[in-house]
């Protein structure tokens, strides 16, 4: 009689212990449906909005609001459950069944998490959907508005329009993002010079804690309204809605975007812009957008620079601060176009010409990419050298769909000081980088994440340091993550949180524990409950 080798009892174990994890979820799983139902005031109501994987929805529910296909594989974890609530109760039930049966939960406003994280866990989770509470209500009188967490930043910017030309919100320039995340980690725009972040016009919030109590600004108390004003998503409850501050704005602004190659001295206005992009007048923002494109050379390929740039002001009023402070990008008045800034949320959203404000209210991305995100920040203008080293490594053959934007600084940015949010990235920096690099589904994606974190690496000597800052919304993984069991030390969190909050994190780390100390709103790089 044969003996089993050491390797077929390794398979047995294995197998044994695979069976153990599956018959464990199911029984969490069936506990957790069965606890919703009990627990929910109308169990029709919850019954509608509950998608387990034997439902016929399921997929697409789960697949509609997946903005990185990064994430879309076969291999990516699956939620047990996904929620779409229609009412602040069934958030409540929720919450409080998730924490008796011993399941995570993800929140998802947009789905727009670089890394993943409002969607995807290593541990048994469940989804709560927020993408049904999105109701805006405007308040033209005093210059307000309460917006759920559900609505995308394009239904926002369309029902501002729908009130008034001249009231606008200072957020983001990707129409499908979600407000809540937005918010959650700070929210920046083509107004941020002029009125700073989305956080830093947030005047109340209404959130369902841990123990599934909705507080407001008042209940909540001073400190955790501080933090969730840009400590990031899933750390400290689920925000339902958002008061904020609606900002004036002419009834007419002014848009332009001027492209130029490496051929039409792209590195030198790249150069020239880190001079005056946070100098010049407040009332504009220009934008830089890097990307390699066909030459004028059949077969060749160059980069292209694109200065995108948003005016509070007309066309006439804009030429001639160009022409002082930018002489050398040549803006003439055919470059520029005038329009209401509402419209100007469609231009600079990508939308083709002529596109109507209703493409704001289509929560269907132009473009849905399998990508790598990743984020710096600049203190002092990359030489040209420096440039020309950045340049070498777009034409690597990975760097086929990667792009850069810098976003300027300075203005009100620079007024703001870095303890009144938790985003920290205020005074003494000239610009913002994203880096992402996008690749066919299917693709090997180690090859172009690779190629981006080198490019990260060759880009050390010219960003921020000690930390090495980066923006809390372009979720990187790279930097660091928390422990699966959700025991994470305060020096362990530190080698991400230093870099998204720089001093901030501390007080943070304080607020967590006090509100949710036995850290059930956890994540890969959430807020953790310790003592620092």
């Amino acid at each position: 009689m044969e003996t089993p080798s050491s390797s077929q009892l390794l398979l047995t174990l294995l197998l044994l212990l695979f069976s153990f994890v599956l018959a464990n979820s199911a029984d969490i799983n069936e506990n957790f449906l069965q606890c919703l139902t009990s627990h929910s005031q109308n169990t029709t109501s919850i019954s509608q909005v509950i998608y387990t994987p034997n439902n016929s929805s399921y997929t697409s529910v789960l697949e509609f609001s997946i903005r990185n296909f990064r994430f879309l594989s076969r291999h990516t974890p699956k939620p047990l459950v996904i929620i779409t609530p229609l009412h602040e109760s069934h958030i409540q039930v929720a919450i409080k069944c998730a924490r008796n049966h011993g399941l995570q939960i993800r929140v998802r406003s947009g789905g727009h998490d670089f890394e993943g994280l409002s969607y995807v866990s290593h541990v048994p989770f469940f989804i709560l959907d927020l993408i049904n509470l999105r109701s805006i209500t405007v308040d033209v009188e005093n210059s307000t508005a309460w917006v759920q967490s559900g609505a995308t930043l394009g239904e926002l910017y369309y029902r501002i329009a729908e009130k008034s030309k001249t009231l606008a919100f200072p957020a983001g320039f990707c129409p499908t993002v979600g407000v809540g995340g937005q918010i959650s980690g700070g929210g920046y725009g083509f107004m941020l010079r002029k009125f700073g972040l989305s956080v830093d016009n947030v005047i109340d919030a209404r959130l369902v804690d841990v123990n599934g109590i909705i507080l407001d600004r008042k209940s909540m108390g001073e400190n955790l309204f501080w933090a969730i004003r840009g400590g990031s998503g899933g750390s400290f409850g689920v925000i339902i809605e958002w008061k904020i501050k609606l900002v004036q704005v002419p009834s007419t602004v002014t848009v332009f975007t001027v492209q130029r190659t490496l051929q039409q001295n792209a590195t030198m206005l790249v150069h020239r812009w880190q001079h005056i992009a946070d100098k010049i007048d407040n009332n504009l923002v220009i934008a830089t957008i890097i990307e390699r494109v066909n030459s004028s050379k059949e077969g060749n390929k160059t980069l292209q620079v694109s200065f995108r740039s948003l005016f509070l002001g007309r066309v006439n009023q804009l030429l001639p601060l160009m022409h002082k402070n930018f002489p050398e990008l040549g803006l003439e008045r055919a470059d520029c176009i005038e329009m209401s800034w509402s419209e100007s949320t469609v231009y600079i959203g990508g939308f083709p010409s002529g596109s109507s404000l209703d493409v704001l209210l289509n929560r269907t991305p132009l473009t849905r990419r399998t990508f790598k995100g990743k984020s710096d920040y600049v203190k002092e203008p990359i030489s040209e050298i420096g440039l020309e080293g950045i340049w070498r490594r777009f034409n690597e053959e990975e760097a086929a769909g990667a792009r850069l934007i810098f976003i300027p600084y300075g203005g009100k940015m620079s007024e703001i000081p870095e303890s009144e949010t938790p985003f920290p990235h205020r005074a003494g920096n000239i610009h913002h980088i994203l880096y992402t690099v996008a690749f066919e589904e299917g693709e090997a994606s180690s090859r172009y994440i690779d190629w981006m974190r080198r490019l990260y690496s060759y880009m050390a000597p010219y960003v921020s340091k000690s930390p090495r800052e980066a923006y809390v919304n372009y979720r990187d993984l790279d930097l660091g993550r928390n422990s699966d069991n959700g025991k994470t030390s305060y020096a362990q969190a530190s080698k991400w949180g230093l870099k998204y909050f720089k001093n901030n994190f501390k007080r943070l780390v304080l607020v967590k524990t006090m509100v949710d100390p036995s850290n059930f709103f956890r994540h890969e790089q959430s807020i953790p409950a310790v003592s620092p």
